[in-house]
């Protein structure tokens, strides 16, 4: 069995300990998976968070030694990606979550861990978005109403909040600029009707924004600052959360599964200046950052108190994500280029 390790605060030199980092689960995610026994399902596990998040709950199960399955759910365009999965035990079955039948066809199982999602393209087409961010989730909820259910949402289902204060609680009015944060409330509601009339215990993840090195805020922060590319500072504050932090406390999330669904801010404590983190990734980069537009008087924030109550504080602080994002993008690490778009406040992406 593998024993679980906590994370160092040495950075990853490459893609292959970039992953493990990633991945490695905690014994607090360990002990949530004995808490929440039998198969796993990961629906939409393709994207930039889901393998990650696939394979530490495999290795977390692989540490209880229980036999249980994981499965990671996707179209799976990247072969690399579901290869990796599968030689990391992780079952890979490739589906569309928007086949109806396809969707009958899936394997049963008593946790569920739902990704899928679309938010870039909104502007284009919206009612692509109103219908993959609400259509297939009330579609698998209804499929998986007999299991135990953790569904991805946003922090964008907020307004923004005075730049001063400590940003959206979990029990704030949602009201929202822009058709995709409006789609991501809507996503909610489908599955919290699900929830309340079926009894399926559910838990709500609004997360923004993770960073796992080769994408998230900082990091497109960072390569602007070494291309000598402007970094806008519109939207002046943000929230960041290393990205093993975040699948970790997704994880335990299974834990607090409850109907009607429990809601829960999934990103760092720190209200970050994305002026001050320009100039400390300037300085760890060796250049000086150029500032376009200034800072407004809100933005979009969450307050994690809540999250701290279930889970603690993170175990990468933003210091030293910085740092790690500084190392990497000196070194020339890999880039998804798929940029976060944070700086955007009209809710028009």
């Amino acid at each position: 069995m593998e024993e679980p390790v906590r994370v160092n605060q040495s950075p990853p030199r490459d893609d292959d300990e970039l992953e493990e980092l990633l991945s490695r689960p905690s014994s607090e995610v360990i002990d949530a998976l004995r808490q929440t026994p039998g198969d796993v399902i990961v629906l939409g596990a393709g994207g930039k968070m889901g393998p990650s998040l696939s394979a530490m709950i495999r290795r977390g199960a692989d540490a209880l030694g229980d036999g249980r399955s994981v499965m990671a759910v996707s179209r799976f365009s990247s072969s690399d990606v579901a290869g990796r999965l599968e030689r990391g035990g992780v079952r890979v079955v490739r589906a569309e979550l928007g086949d109806r039948a396809a969707l009958a066809r899936l394997p049963d199982a008593p946790n569920v861990i739902y990704m899928a999602g679309q938010k870039f393209g909104t502007r284009d087409l919206p009612s692509l978005t109103w219908a993959v961010n609400t259509l297939i989730p009330a579609m698998v909820a209804e499929r998986y109403a007999a299991s135990r259910i953790v569904a991805f949402s946003t922090g964008n289902v907020y307004p923004l909040t005075p730049a001063t204060g400590d940003g959206s609680r979990e029990g704030d009015a949602l009201t929202p600029i822009g058709e995709y944060a409006n789609s991501c409330v809507g996503r909610e509601r489908v599955l919290e009707h699900v929830s309340r009339t079926r009894g399926t215990p559910m838990a709500i993840i609004r997360l923004n924004y993770a960073v796992d090195l080769r994408y998230g805020v900082l990091v497109d922060i960072a390569h602007r600052v070494a291309s000598g590319q402007p970094v806008r500072v519109d939207m002046g504050w943000v929230n960041v959360i290393w990205q093993g932090d975040a699948n970790a406390q997704a994880i335990r999330a299974l834990t607090t599964a409850a109907s009607p669904p429990i809601a829960i801010n999934v990103t760092g404590p720190d209200r970050l200046s994305v002026r001050e983190a320009a100039r400390r990734l300037g300085e760890l980069l060796g250049a000086t950052p150029v500032f376009e537009g200034a800072e407004a008087s809100d933005a979009l924030l969450s307050d994690t108190a809540f999250a701290q109550s279930l889970f603690g504080r993170p175990t990468i602080s933003t210091d030293v994500l910085i740092q790690w994002v500084a190392s990497w993008v000196a070194r020339g690490g890999t880039r998804l280029g798929k940029p976060t778009k944070f700086e955007v406040r009209d809710g028009r992406f």
